[in-house]
């Protein structure tokens, strides 16, 4: 059998959830296809998490000439020479290369998982525009139904297009990993935490403040697992507001069960998030959840968990935080819910499928 050659372009092909879900699929399909990858930054840490047996490449990127025309002139060389079967794009920072892709006709799957910071609040016309046009006669996958809704009824694209895939995830990897609750009131200190890369979008610094407000008034430790350029900043925020000895930032994590299964509540602070992997593992593992209501998150949610996702504020995160650290049953209730939500809507095989198709197609 002649195994498909999967050319997958990305901003950065550090550790983050789009990466870490590439990473979960093609150590899956083993070696059913052949896979090319490019990070446009340079920065290819994901590249660690892929099975050893896999025919994958990272492919050198050689500087593009000044502006927009030497870069694609570039793409297209590129593509003319790989002549991948399918030519995969992962968000807004690879559009260029979709636009390379007119002149080439490489079959094209676009993978959109959300949105930085610029984007956080709304749609940048020019993006809009972009979208709309050059990715009319690709396919596009969705992780979330406000994604699917945003490109359909801004971006206008034709319905044929879309194709809604939820994350997914190893089940049996989280099954019987729990070793929370047993913080409170006359037990050992509570630990808050999060799965994160450092970025703006995540807005850790909300976290941090938010910790700050419970920590006026109880016992409680935050971890903090996951890198990325903001570390730095962050570390020092920690030190201003007086909470360093009471955070830890664990860099990155492998296994970020680990982590989760020491939690007593879990918590995602972010500006944007469309279906997040790590609310999703936090599920899993049958974490209390508190989390700012965006994206699916709220639907990805079950009912017992709606009065839980706030504002994008850190007093409405303390809020939160602290009517949980205070109730350890209602903690328990809702892992509980949590993971079964989980286990009934989110198996990763259902995701396997369908991205076996879209490789296929």
């Amino acid at each position: 059998m002649i195994r498909r050659t999967l050319l997958h372009v990305y901003p950065s092909f550090e550790v983050g959830g789009s990466q870490r879900r590439f990473v979960r699929i093609a150590n899956h399909f083993g070696g059913d296809y052949r896979h090319l990858i490019v990070a446009l930054d340079g920065h290819t840490a994901a590249a660690s998490l892929l099975s050893s047996d896999l025919d994958a490449s990272l492919l050198p990127l050689a500087p593009a000439p000044p502006g927009l025309a030497g870069r694609l002139r570039l793409y297209r060389d590129l593509l003319r020479h790989w002549r991948p079967d399918l030519l995969v794009t992962a968000n807004w920072g690879s559009i260029e290369w979709a636009m390379a892709n007119l002149a080439c006709a490489v079959p094209h799957l676009h993978l959109e998982d959300g949105f930085g910071p610029d984007e956080a609040d709304g749609q940048l016309s020019r993006r809009v525009w972009a979208r709309r046009l050059l990715l009319r006669r690709s396919r596009v996958v969705l992780p979330s139904r406000t994604l699917w809704r945003l490109a359909h009824d801004c971006w206008r694209l034709p319905e044929r297009c879309l194709h809604y895939v939820p994350n997914g995830i190893d089940l049996a990897r989280f099954a019987g990993a729990r070793g929370r609750g047993q913080g409170g009131p006359g037990g050992p200190v509570p630990v808050i935490g999060t799965v994160a890369a450092l970025r703006p979008e995540k807005n850790l610094a909300r976290l941090l403040d938010a910790f700050a407000l419970v920590r006026q008034s109880c016992l409680v430790r935050l971890v903090i697992a996951g890198d990325g350029p903001l570390r730095g900043a962050l570390e020092a925020r920690a030190e201003a507001l007086g909470i360093a000895p009471d955070v830890e930032f664990l860099g990155h994590c492998a296994r970020p069960e680990e982590v989760l299964s020491g939690l007593d509540v879990f918590v995602l602070s972010s500006d944007t998030e469309q279906m997040p992997l790590s609310l999703l593992e936090a599920m899993a593992l049958g974490c209390a959840v508190v989390a700012t209501d965006v994206g699916d998150v709220r639907a990805m949610l079950p009912a017992e968990q709606q009065d839980f996702v706030v504002p994008r504020s850190a007093e409405d995160l303390a809020a939160a935080m602290s009517g949980l650290l205070n109730d350890g049953g209602l903690r328990d209730r809702l892992g509980r819910a949590n993971e079964e939500a989980v286990r009934r809507d989110y198996d990763e095989h259902e995701m396997f499928t369908a991205y076996r198709r879209l490789y296929d197609a």
